[in-house]
């Protein structure tokens, strides 16, 4: 029997007197820490000490800083100076699906339960800050991040990020909202300049780190790899000081992304205020005195002494890197790790996640049949390593064939590998090692798949993306939009075999699918973490009835998208050899694109099926609105199962004096209900969610005239819409 291990830590306040977070007894201790630290002790604050640790003050009492590396689970322990793995035998954790499978569940209850889950985690670990959530915008299906956010619309990836935050927070662990800002693309991350309308900028790519700060009170937030306006984010004064610090009132600290900074004067002047995983190791570069060659180390010191930078600005990043540190040290919470009720959390974030895409009723499945084949890599390949960043080392991983072999204890469970994607699997910085290699032939492979599936009561494929490099990492993008491997070819022969094959798509974006009339359903599963074959069954089985939405479009073609021309993506080079890329599309991202040119996609933002049925009616809008208004509409359970569905409510500007979209998301909510049962879903709406960003005037406009508010079961599945007024 395998033994697991815990390690205990007494749990004690760490900060005697840090009584509220950010409060009065915290600014206390701050200016009493700051006016008593000498320069060498202020510079130790402002810069790493290892790959993820910053210096604390021994002498005044101020313990070192400790971050940790993902918001989907507390990643393993890495050596002081190396991304290798310490060897530790205690620090395993829960995975959690990914944050857009989070998303997908459109549930701002459980964001808020997936924070503090996964917050107890970084807590039993001593983290101070865990990096995440990310909340930039899927501005295309070949972002390699996409995965680790939270969707296309800016309104949902808020929402959803601001519970996650007080969730992550109850633990007095920091979150670290990322990548602050324009990260969309991992191509050229470290080199691409972004050019943006400000219009664009304030009405897509902004909303949702507004909120995690704003609503969620975000203790901290990362600065992005790219440009903006020609200068590297960590140095982005307009972005991190008029902006973040300045318009959001951001008391916080922002961290570099690891390797980020470029310049003493840029991180000095701009805006950073802790820089981490600077052009060092420690090992074998800049050996002598590893972590003093930082820019915001001896050099920022020696410049200080100079008179070239003045101390005043340094006083600042040093307070902030303190308010951060003594929020996190408070309490006597000492977290948990891998609990029961952990992954009882994850299997519940991943079936409520899980979109139904189609179902030609062949699902739910019956558990009371003799044969059920199961097919595809996927259902076998394990994915909470890979990915990079988002790489995690659980303490175990329920794959969907073994998730299904639960399902139908009575029944044959027959596995077939059908096509053979990576055969060597690397966990990011040696977490592990696995071999998934076939001695078969291709032809073999698929012609065992094919006699397999001859008398089985079911046929269940698992495939889609795998974390690989190219195919959902940090670092790449993908190559292509279609699924790789030759997946299509394979699904369509057993398809041809089968035509009530159930398809599992595990990705964590859009993928083609032109066998998508072929099949008898198609499950999006997304990357699931440590509970990923139990949730798919829980759905497949109807043991749960699936209630996801999608995050984001699906288009048919990759073409269909509002990305089109090289200079939008993946950029080109300017002539002095800069990478520039251009936002072209300006504020047409996502549903809004679509919408804008009426071009059908395959599956809308938004859309999702059920098991069961949904009726809207009653839709009461206040005619006219000043200040705001109430919006309410009757949802009622039709069908004979149990179910929750997710009203979504978009707004649309009739009289506007400049573009704008068809519609806009201004709220949803989820409503659970048994057969027949009915309910009132109240939406509240103010002058913001009318309101559009003019750049002349830098502020937001609402003009007064006709709207309308469409509520539907998706952005293209509108059941009804009323017409009000806005004035003055």
């Amino acid at each position: 029997m395998k033994k697991v291990f815990f390690v205990l830590f007494l749990c004690l306040p760490l900060c005697k007197g840090c009584t509220d977070n950010g409060g009065k007894a915290i600014e206390a201790k701050v200016s009493e820490t700051v006016s008593q630290m000498t320069l060498d002790e202020k510079i130790g604050v402002v810069h790493a000490q290892s790959k993820f640790s910053s210096r604390g003050v021994p002498r005044l009492g101020v313990p070192e800083l400790w971050c940790d590396d993902g918001p989907h689970g507390v990643r393993p322990e890495t050596l002081w100076d190396s991304w290798a793995a310490a060897g530790w035998t205690n620090d395993s954790c829960t995975a959690y699906p990914s944050l857009t499978c989070l998303a997908a569940s459109w549930d701002r209850d459980l964001a808020l339960l997936y924070g503090r889950s996964v917050g107890e985690e970084a807590r039993y670990r001593k983290k101070n800050v865990l990096l995440g959530p990310g909340v930039n915008i899927c501005r295309t299906p070949l972002c390699g991040r996409n995965f680790e956010y939270m969707g296309e619309d800016p309104y949902l990836a808020g929402e959803m990020a601001v519970p996650y935050v007080k969730g992550v927070q109850s633990n007095n662990v920091a979150t670290c909202v990322k990548h602050f800002a324009l990260n969309n693309q991992e191509f050229m991350r470290s080199s691409i300049n972004v050019n943006i309308s400000d219009r664009a900028l304030y009405e897509i790519y902004l909303p949702a780190f507004k909120a995690a700060v704003m609503d969620g009170g975000a203790w901290s937030v990362m600065s992005s790899y790219n440009k903006y306006q020609n200068e590297w984010v960590s140095h982005q004064p307009r972005l991190l000081k008029d902006i973040l610090k300045g318009e959001w009132g951001f008391d916080g600290a922002v961290i570099s992304d690891w390797g980020a900074v470029h310049s003493t004067e840029g991180a000095a002047w701009g805006g950073l205020d802790l820089e981490f995983g600077t052009h060092t190791n420690g090992v074998d570069i800049n050996t002598a005195n590893a972590y003093d060659a930082y820019y915001l180390a001896d050099a920022y010191k020696q410049k200080i002494l100079a008179g070239e930078l003045p101390e005043s600005e340094l006083d600042d990043k040093v307070s902030r890197a303190l308010r951060l540190n003594f929020r996190t040290l408070q309490g006597d919470n000492c977290g948990s790790m891998c609990s029961p009720g952990h992954f009882a959390d994850c299997r519940k974030i991943g079936s409520e996640g899980i979109v139904l895409l189609k179902n030609s009723g062949v699902l739910p499945m019956k558990t009371e049949v003799g044969k059920v084949v199961v097919l595809g890599e996927n259902a076998i390949r394990p994915m909470v390593v890979g990915g990079s960043s988002s790489s995690l080392k659980a303490q175990h991983e329920i794959s969907p064939l073994q998730g299904l072999r639960e399902a139908f204890p009575e029944a044959e469970v027959v596995y077939e590998r059908a096509y053979v994607g990576e055969p060597k699997l690397t966990g990011n910085y040696n977490y592990g090692l696995y071999d998934l290699s076939d001695p078969r032939p291709a032809d073999v492979i698929l012609a065992d798949a094919l006699a397999a599936v001859q008398d089985a009561d079911y046929v269940v494929f698992v495939g889609g993306l795998n974390k690989n490099k190219e195919q959902d990492c940090e670092g790449k993008d993908r190559l292509a939009y279609e699924l790789p491997y030759g997946q299509n070819e394979v699904i369509e022969a057993i398809a041809a075999a089968r035509p009530d094959m159930i398809y599992v798509n595990i990705s964590g974006s859009p993928v083609a699918m032109p066998f998508v009339d072929k099949v008898g359903a198609i499950v999006q599963a997304w990357y699931l973490g440590s509970e990923a074959g139990r949730a798919i069954a829980d759905v497949l089985t109807g043991a749960v009835n699936p209630s996801g939405k999608l995050p984001f479009t699906f288009p048919v073609a990759l073409s269909d998208g509002p990305v089109k021309t090289e200079r939008q993506y993946p950029g080109i080079q300017d002539e002095e050899g800069n990478w520039q890329v251009y936002y072209d599309e300006d504020i047409w991202v996502g549903y809004r694109w679509y919408d804008h040119v009426a071009v059908e996609p395959l599956f809308p933002f938004g859309y999702g099926l059920s098991y069961t049925s949904f009726e809207y009616s009653d839709l009461r809008v206040p005619g006219t609105f000043s200040d705001g208004m109430k919006v309410r509409v009757r949802v009622r359970n039709t069908g004979d199962v149990a179910g929750a569905e997710v009203v979504q409510l978009y707004v649309t500007d009739e009289e506007a004096s400049v573009d704008r979209p068809v519609k806009e998301l201004k709220g949803f909510g989820k409503v659970y209900l048994e057969p027949g049962e009915s309910r009132e879903v109240e939406f509240r709406l103010n002058r913001s969610a009318l309101s559009y960003f003019d750049e002349s005037a830098h502020e937001w406009v609402a003009e007064p005239g006709a709207f309308k508010v469409l509520v539907g079961s998706s952005s293209r599945d509108i059941r009804a819409e009323a017409g009000f007024r806005l004035v003055r």
